[in-house]
């Protein structure tokens, strides 16, 4: 199993370079993230990847990505998010999720140039109906159809619960209705959760995960053949960091999605083949010491979404010798950390940790300090240094 590489000593690198920068602070190894990026561009086979908002919230990362060859086009998770980046100048822009925000659809509708831009996620009749019904300048909107991208072994349901839409008449319905009210069709999601975001813990889910490639490679070949008799497609996107090597090989896709692999939270430490670097880290000072073996860093409880559990939590790099308390774990405003290199530990040292998923904790800063070495490079706006939150 290729494990992710643990340059050493890492936290000493990031206290050097940030030691002149108030904690809690967040950080971004361009280095590391540049590295990311050519491993991601290595696993498409070729495939572009379009890059998945969500897992950078931060414009000046997105744009430092889709800077480099392989990266293009942005799959943004909020239907204002990608208006916003329309506005800015992106003609690419793909809405991964469907969106009932009928004032945004209405802008939309109404912009030429966002109209060209930006394409909407649709997955039901019902949805379809909404938009016809409730934006005036509904035709010409274009869209995408999600498939569930799901494993079925008899009932079981292995997958996250995303689109109602599985075989290709059931595509085949939602592309007719939108077509008769005059919305253009132009591609189809397809998102493997159980292979891209499901690490290789063990023989039986790398069994699942093969297994779950061919049944879907079938289907998804079957519903775009019937789809691409309806209408043309422009894109077929489906795979994520996790399954790039895999759902690449697929010839019915025209194209991949990635994100959260530029930065490599904790989530894909745990993956085959996958040698990511830790890209994106935070900080907390050390503010008390309540025993000997025991120090207390202000801040850290940012927590990833997902089934709750300790594989949620962030976690203090390894090489620091501490550990969380499994009766606190992170706090709101304190954290407190166990182990034999506590009692070297002085107020106002810095404790790093990486988070469990990736974007996530752009929603905690206002700003990444971006990092080369042991110095400081420069800084990058999260969205919510921007003034951004979409929720």
């Amino acid at each position: 199993m290729s494990r992710r590489p643990q340059p050493s000593p890492v936290a000493e690198r990031l206290s050097r370079a940030t030691a002149q920068l108030p904690a809690p602070l967040a950080v971004v190894d361009l280095p590391a993230f540049d590295r990311n990026a050519d491993t991601l561009v290595g696993h498409a086979h070729g495939k572009p990847i379009r890059i998945a908002t969500k897992s950078l919230r931060c414009r000046t990362l997105i744009e430092r990505a889709l800077a480099r060859d392989g990266l293009e086009g942005l799959m943004c998770y909020s239907l204002r998010e990608a208006i916003w980046w329309a506005r800015a100048g992106h003609t690419n822009v793909l809405v991964a999720y469907p969106s009932v925000d009928v004032p945004a659809l209405i802008e939309l509708a109404a912009d030429p140039a966002l109209l060209a831009a930006v394409c909407v996620m649709v997955d039901s009749v019902e949805l379809v109906d909404l938009i016809a019904r409730d934006v005036p300048d509904h035709r010409g909107l274009r869209v995408a159809v999600d498939v569930d991208a799901s494993l079925r072994l008899g009932p079981a349901h292995l997958g996250v619960r995303r689109s109602p839409l599985r075989e290709p008449e059931d595509v085949e319905a939602v592309v007719r209705r939108a077509l008769e009210h005059g919305l253009a069709v132009v591609g189809l999601m397809f998102y493997d959760a159980q292979i891209a975001g499901l690490p290789d813990t063990s023989p039986a889910v790398r069994q699942v995960k093969s297994r779950s490639d061919a049944q879907l490679r079938t289907r998804r070949a079957e519903v775009v053949s019937a789809i691409r008799s309806l209408t043309d497609l422009e894109l077929v996107n489906g795979g994520g960091t996790g399954s790039l090597h895999v759902t690449g090989l697929d010839p019915a896709l025209t194209e991949l999605a990635a994100g959260s692999g530029l930065y490599a939270p904790m989530l894909f430490d745990g993956y085959d083949g996958l040698a990511l670097e830790p890209a994106a880290f935070f900080g907390c000072p050390v503010v008390r010491r309540p025993a000997h073996d025991v120090v207390t860093v202000y801040s850290g409880g940012y927590l990833a979404s997902g089934p709750p559990g300790w594989s949620r939590v962030p976690q203090p790099l390894e090489e620091q010798g501490l550990r969380l308390l499994r009766t606190e774990g992170t706090g709101e405003v304190q954290t407190p950390l166990k182990g034999a290199a506590a009692a070297r530990k002085s107020l106002g040292d810095r404790i790093w940790f990486r988070h469990a998923k990736a974007g996530e904790l752009a929603e905690r800063f206002t700003h990444l300090a971006l990092i080369d070495g042991v110095a400081v490079v420069g800084e990058a706006a999260t969205y919510r240094g921007e003034g951004q939150c979409f929720g």
